[in-house]
């Protein structure tokens, strides 16, 4: 009678549970980068200060943006030019949550951040911070915006 030389169905079983625990435990061990989260903040701020743009250029009305510790959001007068629309129901536009765990922004030179219907505008700063980390994002004279 000859001997079958292998492994068990609980050897494998076995194996295969530690390999399990061990990626686990690596993967959970593996913390985000608070400046990869505050860049992919940034950017997203970037291309929907973009967006808001040419919608303010394509409606006429100036469209505002506003930023808090919780995240940022536009809005804008209302067609009636009563009451204030909050863009909630906006695909792109919508408020929307800082993926970073907290985020200061600032804006140089202070004042609101307004897009309007002008294709000329100051320039400005929008200094995001994390406390460890700081980005800008820039909107030169012509409205080109880029992130430093």
């Amino acid at each position: 009678m000859s001997r079958q030389q292998g492994f068990t169905l609980i050897e494998l079983m076995v194996v295969l549970v530690i390999i399990g625990i061990a990626s686990a435990a690596i993967s959970l061990s593996i913390k985000p980068d608070p400046l990869q989260l505050l860049r992919k903040d940034a950017e997203r701020v970037a291309q929907l200060l973009q967006v808001a743009q040419a919608e303010a250029r394509a409606d006429g009305r100036p469209i505002v943006w506003v930023a808090d510790a919780k995240g940022f959001r536009f809005g804008r007068r209302g067609d009636d030019g009563v009451g204030f629309e909050s863009f909630k129901e906006d695909a792109q536009l919508r408020p929307r949550a800082w993926q970073s765990t907290k985020v200061e922004v600032r804006v140089e030179p202070r004042q609101a951040v307004v897009l309007n219907a002008e294709w000329i505008n100051p320039p400005l700063r929008l200094i995001l911070s994390d406390g460890a980390n700081r980005l800008s994002v820039l909107r030169d004279g012509s409205g080109r915006i880029s992130i430093q």
